[in-house]
């Protein structure tokens, strides 16, 4: 389970971007799926690359677009 990532890499989001974020939500999903957004833009996907994301690549891209 991708749960405890997930809300680990929120709260560093939270932390990090909290006056520039209006909300971080996590939504469960299967397949094997971990997908990163900030609007429609998709920042991350898992799908795609096969690979759980760094912590610290996530928080640079979302800092990178707003």
């Amino acid at each position: 389970s991708y749960l405890p990532r997930a809300a680990s890499l929120a709260a560093k989001l939270l932390d990090q971007y909290k006056s520039r974020l209006s909300e971080v939500a996590l939504v469960p999903s299967s397949g094997g799926a971990f997908e990163v957004t900030l609007g429609d833009q998709v920042v991350y996907s898992k799908l795609q690359t096969g690979v759980f994301p760094s912590e610290g690549n996530v928080i640079q891209a979302i800092g990178e677009k707003i």
